[in-house]
């Protein structure tokens, strides 16, 4: 991926060209030190002045598009100390004078068009109304403001103070974040509200990446020149940065694509169409600068896309050598191929194309631009600010458009949701402790949120297995990876200290960069039943050398695994083949070949995942081998006595306490009305309370209990203290024989019932 560059070969302005800022037409208009307002099409191509002010220009932002919003009016803020609302003819609305001592440094529109902010010489900043009534002074500093950026949610803003970045809330009883973010005076700051990430530059020629706590994710290595000014995709990928006489073009961990040369002089001023397909620049020498994304490449399994410079889709299959070029009207926004489909959006129109038929695509109309696409093996989705979610089959058909309260898909981004054949997971955006997950098939969302303590970063669902086996994999903000069901929401922690996390798309295989290794989960569903076992069936290996620091998955395809590492490289990187040849047998309930393939193999990690496969699947044999392999004794004597056990519901049972799942254990045993049974299990387990409860609700072995609970205490040299125990232990006789004749009865009416 790179910029294409162009400008005009005669400077339309006079002076400096001080801020830049696209409309949401997608023409550009420019604001120079020459007093002159000038419009630009796509093309870069002057149209024409759009007004000429009587004060120097500083800075500009056009009124955040918005379905129905019916506003078209740009901020303009200026050296006397005054900003204007100046309407897409050029007609002056309203002046809004002396608004700072000095120059008005900045000015911006909050995300949802009600707020103003602005930034001045003398250090202060102002929240006002959308008419220009000032609403409140946040700060008063002894240092200009240079630049502000408003937070996600409106609540918060960022601003630079000489060398430090500072977020502050509206509410003037929270604390401000500071922290030192430069050796220099700071430039020039851009908060995403996708990605919720931060990017500043400075005099130090530096540019570097923070997030919302002030933790330093990237920081460059010095250019040559003076950064002067950053700006964020909007979806949040990337981002540009300006310096004297070139534009970078940057992922948003940090590594750039290109560096393209200019003859603007410093750049000053970056701005972004809303589409994210197109970059302009204001720079100092009076050029205007434009810039094209192209060259966007896509890749799934042996199938390579790339974009060129016209428009078109060269799509190369790697094993056949073939090639097809795929020609489109209008610029393409998106592209996604995986599951043997490649899905390109354009400004108009969505185009399905099956990789064994290239000739024959479906094509459908949209209604707004495409912000994101999202597939699986059934489905595929589309975000965008006027419909929303839109989920379709491979055949061009709606089949959901889920919406909830709280919903902002303008602010989604392909790791705050996720996709699956059954359910779609987003994380709240009003709450980023909370993720909701909707049904595809009816639209509506699961009643059980999942809910976290802390934090959400990244949120990725499993892609096979049955829909009541679906999990969520997260990164809180600690950077902590925990898995959930969907159904049964319950949270398990797997690692620490994650970077990034992928599952399969075969199985279910979760592969994770944890403190620079690379590790693979073979049969991560363990973790829910046997937290010793899912370690055993962990595949780690010792990567750093190979991916660098801070790595991120891209891809986890069958037995490859493709990583991004710091400086951008891409690494592919095999895992064994075997795990998914016993994920197939297991599917296929062929036990058997399972046990054959372990045995040719001698891996202990093979052997384990088979072990928990088995668990899982309630087939006792293969879990009695299995567990004989790597010597877990415990579980094989637990196996042996649960193959003693002649009554079925009785053995359901006690797998359930195998897996950890204790409630669904005593639930079967009350059901099947072996009630001694449920309170002889929550008396093995410590589970006092309610074994006694069980007793009392169902009128028998009271005295059971207690007895037990009477041993227990003796053993340990206790004493009772908790008080329904007290209650009962008083005038209570304890007579171990008539416990255990009851005890011998009930075992008999248990055998009698086979």
């Amino acid at each position: 991926m790179r910029l294409r560059v162009q400008q005009q070969s005669v400077n339309t302005h006079t002076d400096i060209v001080a801020c830049v800022s696209w409309t949401p037409w997608n023409e550009l208009v420019s604001g120079s030190d020459d007093k002159r307002l000038m419009k630009w099409n796509l093309n870069g191509e002057p149209i024409a002045p759009l007004a000429t002010l009587e004060t120097t220009i500083t800075d500009m932002h056009w009124f955040p598009s918005r379905k129905g919003s019916g506003v078209d009016l740009v901020l303009i803020s200026c050296h006397d100390g005054s900003f204007l609302f100046i309407s897409k003819g050029g007609k002056v609305e309203k002046v809004v004078q002396k608004a700072h001592e000095g120059a008005v440094t900045s000015v911006r529109w909050n995300y949802d068009g009600t707020s103003i902010l602005t930034s001045g010489e003398d250090g202060q900043l102002k929240v006002w109304s959308k008419t220009g009534m000032l609403r409140s002074t946040l700060a008063k500093n002894a240092a200009c403001v240079y630049s502000i950026a408003w937070g996600p949610n409106n609540d918060q803003v960022l601003f630079s103070i000489g060398k430090e970045l500072i977020i502050r809330s509206l509410q003037a009883s929270s604390k401000q974040m500071q922290w030192k973010a430069h050796d220099g005076v700071v430039l020039k700051v851009d908060w995403n509200p996708v990605n919720n990430l931060i990017v500043s530059c400075g005099e130090d020629c530096k540019y570097k990446i923070w997030d919302i706590y002030g933790r330093p994710l990237f920081s460059s290595t010095p250019a040559d020149s003076i950064i002067t000014s950053v700006a964020w995709c909007p979806d949040g990928e990337m981002f540009a940065v300006g310096s004297f006489n070139s534009i970078i073009l940057c992922d948003k961990t940090g590594w750039s694509y290109s560096r393209e040369r200019t003859n603007s002089g410093s750049i000053f001023s970056i701005t972004w169409t809303s589409d994210g397909t197109q970059v302009a620049g204001g720079g100092g020498s009076g050029a205007v600068v434009f810039g094209n994304i192209v060259e966007r490449r896509c890749e799934w399994q042996n199938v390579l896309a790339t974009l060129d410079e016209n428009n078109h889709i060269h799509v190369q299959d790697v094993t056949s050598e073939s090639v097809e070029e795929l020609a489109f009207r209008d610029t393409v926004i998106k592209m996604s191929l995986g599951h043997g489909h490649l899905i390109v959006a354009t400004s108009t129109q969505c185009h399905i194309f099956n990789i064994l038929t290239w000739t024959q695509p479906i094509v459908f109309d949209l209604k707004d631009v495409v912000n994101l696409i999202l597939q699986c093996e059934k489905h595929f989705l589309t975000v965008d600010n006027f419909t929303g979610i839109q989920v379709y089959n491979y055949e061009g058909r709606v089949i959901g458009n889920p919406k909830f309260g709280g919903l902002r898909t303008e602010f989604l981004n392909s790791s705050t949701v996720s996709l699956s054949n059954d359910y779609i997971a987003i994380l709240d955006r009003t709450d980023r402790k909370v993720i909701n997950v909707v049904e595809i098939s009816t639209g509506k969302t699961l009643p059980n949120q999942i809910s976290h303590t802390v934090e959400i970063l990244e949120i990725f669902v499993n892609q096979c297995g049955a829909a009541n086996q679906r999990k969520v994999a997260l990164i809180d903000k600690n950077h902590d990876l925990w898995i959930c069901p969907i159904h049964k929401p319950r949270m398990m922690k797997v690692a620490t200290m994650v970077s990034s996390v992928m599952w399969n798309d075969r199985s279910d295989m979760l592969a994770a960069v944890v403190d620079s290794q690379f590790v693979v989960w073979l049969y991560p569903n363990a973790v829910f039943f046997d937290r010793n076992l899912a370690n055993a069936t962990k595949d780690v290996r010792d990567q750093s050398t190979d991916f660098g620091k801070n790595p991120h998955i891209m891809h986890f395809f069958g037995k490859t695994c493709t990583v991004r590492r710091t400086d951008g490289a891409l690494v592919a990187t095999l895992v064994s083949p075997y795990p998914l040849m016993l994920y197939d047998a297991a599917e296929k309930a062929d036990w058997e070949n399972a046990v054959r393939l372990c045995r040719f193999v001698r891996d202990q990690t093979l052997w384990a995942c088979l072990a928990a496969m088995a668990i899982d699947s309630n087939e006792l044999n293969t879990a009695e081998v299995a567990f004989a392999a790597i010597e877990e004794v415990d579980k094989l004597q637990f196996i042996a006595h649960m193959k003693e056990i002649n009554s079925m519901e009785a053995r359901n049972a006690e797998l359930f306490v195998l897996k950890g799942q204790i409630k669904e254990a005593e639930t079967v045993l009350l059901q099947a009305q072996f009630v001694y049974r449920a309170i002889k299990l929550n008396i093995r387990l410590f589970r006092w309370q309610r074994a006694l409860e069980i007793a009392v609700k169902n009128k028998t072995h009271v005295d059971t209990v207690v007895a037990y609970r009477q041993k227990y205490l003796d053993q340990h040299k206790k004493q009772e203290t908790i008080p329904e125990f007290l209650k009962f232990s008083d005038g209570l006789e304890l007579d171990w024989q008539k416990i255990k004749a009851k005890i011998r009865e009930e075992k008999e009416k248990e055998g009698s019932r086979m």
